[in-house]
């Protein structure tokens, strides 16, 4: 009965919305009148246009990122070959004024003799001088004509001095407004990723804060949610410690971000996160805190603090930046609650390629709750923690990732990504850990959108775990090599502006000794709607199906998430 109710409260408010997950584009238009339409499209422009109206920063997507960069390049590669070309012509034009100068010089010499000879009727009086040489000796006007024409050149040349240097200038500050622009709002890496650059999304940033051509944005992100489910707790379902884990009402994550740049060399972020557990009690931590070169050659670039590791697509996104109200099954399997990420360094390459290709290499500690599969103080696999400290850089976590994205069509992109993530475990002094994983991410955007709509989305990640198991001689437990994998893959419509549906389905394989659904061999199906009131606000309904074979069960779950955001926040990746 609790099922029936459930799909009935999901489907009477995807119906009430205008918008189906199976339902064509067409069938969606067809539910509402033209008339109704129109009256909803012109107030939601209205609304759009008074949201908007004090942005003054552009949310910028990767590939869009990527453009820009090769815009900027290019106008750099022209700025240095202009320059050099008039180098070599104002060289070429002062070599010919010194030589004019000279022969100035010398007929000026020549029309002061000559005058001195001349007779009033203009006929130069031979000396023996003359006869030797008559050529040698020039009237005045042909010195007036050579010094006119020297003018004239020299005229020229001013002019060609100025408007050139009028071009540099122009050039040059355009360039570094630019430079200037994408300093404060992009994090290349590229970063070859999220609604189009000058339309809105959920984060575009607006700045706060400003001193000289420093800026320092500022902003906070609510996230809660209210839950309903067959299962009598919540948390023996949900992986992730920011999913909605309880019956009722949780406050999923709560979040300040500052952000800007330092100096010309260095930009920073710091993410300070407020959470209220199921028991009341409240906490604060730093999630995040790093340094991110800006101005390294070889298109190296260096990330260094506390973070999240670039590990597949959506370790790195903060909750605020997922598509679905929980994390996927496999990722809070082998990452836990918080996802991995720890203190550390990451260096980048961008490759000098056509297409965006990137390599990182990141090395952090591999202890604590952030470094699950690794040095984790909890029990895994049965066996209790024995080794939990970093004691040299062989007990590091070291994590490579390759990534590139091309376009297919005009209106698609596609991107590949593989990582890998090696470092040492907690159940024995020589015992390791290796997460490795592929991901991809396709996106559709029509040639004709308004405001980033309609779109189609496509995300998927594969991702296998070899764990090294210690004896435990307390829990009768020998040595042994543990091997599980799971993966996710996700769809997103923006079928109608403002709108979003989306299915995800999720599978994790089990865990030997696992004594609840966390460990089970499990399958889950998540449908969704996501309405966008603003570019700051937005409401979301979720339904989980989850079938957990470890016990032969199913749960159902529904979930009601709001977010609503203040102040500015930076794009994310591509």
């Amino acid at each position: 009965m609790k099922l029936l109710s459930y799909i009935m409260f999901f489907c009477a408010i995807m119906i009430n919305s205008g918008g189906w997950p199976f339902l064509t584009s067409r069938a969606c238009g067809d539910a509402i009148s033209k008339n109704d339409e129109d009256v909803l499209l012109a107030s939601a422009a209205e609304e759009q246009e008074e949201t908007v109206a004090g942005a003054n920063e552009i949310r910028i997507r990767k590939d869009e990122f990527d453009e820009i960069v090769g815009q900027l390049q290019g106008m750099k590669a022209f700025l240095e070959n202009m320059k050099q070309d008039y180098d070599i012509r104002f060289k070429e034009m002062q070599e010919k004024i010194a030589t004019l100068e000279k022969e100035k010089t010398a007929l000026a010499k020549e029309v002061t003799q000559t005058a001195k000879r001349e007779s009033p009727s203009g006929v130069i009086i031979k000396t023996p001088e003359t006869e030797v040489k008559e050529e040698g000796y020039v009237k005045k006007e042909d010195y007036d004509a050579v010094a006119g024409k020297l003018q004239e050149m020299e005229s020229a040349f001013e002019h060609m001095e100025s408007k050139y240097n009028g071009q540099l200038q122009e050039i040059q500050k355009t360039y570094d407004s630019r430079l200037d622009e994408m300093q404060q709002k992009v994090a290349v890496s590229p970063q070859p990723a999220s609604p189009e650059a000058g339309t809105w999304s959920p984060e575009q940033p607006i700045t706060l804060w400003s001193m000289g051509k420093s800026y320092m944005n500022i902003s906070f992100d609510g996230l809660f949610a209210a839950a309903g489910s067959t299962a009598e707790d919540l948390e023996t379902l949900e992986t992730g410690g920011h999913d909605p884990n309880q019956r009722g009402f949780t406050v999923q994550n709560l979040e300040t971000t500052f952000e800007g740049a330092v100096d010309p060399y260095f930009k920073g972020q710091a993410n300070i996160v407020y959470q209220i557990d199921n028991d009341g009690e409240s906490f604060l931590e730093v999630e995040e805190a790093f340094l991110t070169s800006m101005s390294l050659p070889l298109n190296l670039q260096v990330k260094a603090g506390t973070f999240f590791t670039e590990f597949g697509r959506l370790n790195q996104f903060h909750p605020h930046g997922w598509d679905f109200a929980d994390q996927p099954l496999v990722n809070g399997r082998f990452f836990g609650p918080d996802g991995l990420r720890n203190p550390g360094a990451r260096l980048s390459w961008l490759a000098p390629t056509d297409n965006y290709t990137e390599l990182f290499i990141t090395v952090q500690d591999s202890q604590g709750d952030t470094a699950y599969s690794f040095r984790n103080e909890d029990t895994l696999f049965g066996r209790e923690a024995v080794e939990t400290r970093v004691r040299g850089m062989e007990d590091m976590l070291y994590t490579p990732r390759a990534t590139t994205s091309f376009d297919v069509t005009d209106e698609t992109t596609v991107l590949f990504g593989a990582s890998a993530a090696f470092g040492p475990n907690s159940t024995g002094r020589d015992k390791d850990t290796m997460v490795y994983g592929l991901d991809m991410f396709w996106k559709w955007k029509s040639r004709y959108a308004s405001g980033g709509f309609p779109f189609v989305t496509w995300q998927t990640e594969v991702m296998g775990r070899r764990f090294e198991a210690g004896e435990d001689i307390n829990a009768g437990l020998p040595d042994e090599i543990m091997d599980n994998w799971g993966a996710y893959s996700q769809i997103a419509w923006g079928f109608k502006k403002r709108w979003v549906t989306g299915l995800r389905g999720d599978y994790v394989d089990g865990e030997e000794g696992a004594t609840d659904p966390l460990g089970y061999e499990r399958w889950r199906l998540s449908p969704n709607l996501t309405f966008y009131a603003s570019e700051f606000s937005k409401i979301r309904l979720q339904y989980n199906y989850d079938d957990i074979l470890g016990n032969d069960s199913t749960e159902h779950s529904v979930f009601l998430q709001f977010e609503f955001l203040l102040g500015s926040h930076g794009a994310h990746k591509f």
